[in-house]
């Protein structure tokens, strides 16, 4: 019984700073989830996963409180306890942008796209990262990072899944349910993309076509499908499929180079200029050095 009261007390405690963050008392939900580590660590079970949610849950609040350091502390220990977790990934990013470490902010906010390419948050902090990069260290800035992390394939598939599950919860409507890939249909695309870029080596291109529109059909959010079979598609001169695949990947990611720049290819060959032009902007606005898209464009140009 007692361990049964010690659990419920870490859970009441992180309920009432839930209730005191709502509320805008950021330093009283600080200091309740702080009371809630202490529990959980007297308790003996030293759960990473509830441990982690409650350091989480206090950056949040240090964050609105503009404590930034304290802040990239506790998410930091949040993912040693339980790595590549979305929402310390997010919030790391916000203080490291806050405190002008835009380097490690980039970092933070390209791993949070590895594991779910659908979240607005990330892809604008990259965008914003990007720009102030470029602004300061210039058209090398890339050079001058830190390692990004990969995120084993392994741990993407739980955590994408445990995302969308989430979201789904969240929205608690049974058309977003529906839309939500669960675990096998995840795997069963990611196999049949692995085969269709076995195809593309081959240089089979319609049969590669066919492994990633089966893909798509168990997991209709993978940014790189769309953008392969893209690549399939004006293969086969087929560039009006081309076009909408992808709009597609850059309605998931704005600022996806593969999809800037082969809508932009196949723009060119349907002599669409002004389009094609306007994709090559918006990928070198994104990435100014990009050689394929400067010589894209310059013979464009000459075309119009």
């Amino acid at each position: 019984m007692s361990q049964k009261r010690r659990s419920q007390s870490w859970i009441e405690l992180k309920q009432a700073g839930n209730e005191f963050f709502k509320t805008g008392q950021y330093g009283e939900a600080a200091s309740i989830y702080s009371q809630g580590i202490k529990e959980v660590e007297k308790s003996g079970k030293k759960n990473p996963e509830d441990l982690s949610i409650l350091y989480s849950n206090r950056a949040a609040s240090y964050l609105k409180d503009g404590n930034c350091w304290e802040c990239v502390k506790d998410c930091t220990v949040s993912l040693d306890l339980v790595p590549f977790g979305i929402k310390p990934l997010l919030r790391r990013a916000a203080a490291y942008e806050a405190l002008e470490r835009y380097r490690l902010a980039y970092v933070d906010y390209k791993t949070a796209l590895q594991i779910d390419c659908n979240i607005p948050a990330a892809h604008d902090g990259t965008s914003r990262m990007t720009k102030c990069l470029t602004e300061v260290d210039g058209l090398s800035w890339r050079e001058k990072l830190p390692l990004i992390p990969t995120v084993p394939m392994a741990v993407k598939e739980k955590l994408s899944l445990a995302t969308s599950q989430q979201t789904t919860q969240h929205n608690g409507t049974r058309e977003n349910e529906k839309s939500v890939p669960g675990e096998d249909s995840i795997k069963k695309a990611l196999t049949l993309k692995e085969e269709g870029n076995a195809q593309v080596k081959k240089g089979e291109y319609k049969k590669a076509i066919e492994k990633y529109t089966q893909s798509l059909k168990h997991n209709s959010s993978e940014i790189t499908t769309y953008t392969n079979r893209a690549l399939c598609y004006l293969s086969v001169k087929m560039y009006k499929e081309a076009v909408q695949d992808c709009g597609e990947a850059l309605r998931l990611d704005s600022a996806n180079i593969k999809a800037l720049y082969r809508r932009a290819q196949a723009h060119k060959e349907l002599k669409d200029y002004t389009a094609c032009i306007e994709d090559l902007n918006s990928l070198l606005k994104v990435e100014p050095k990009n050689t394929a898209g400067q010589n894209l464009l310059l013979e464009v140009q000459n075309k119009k």
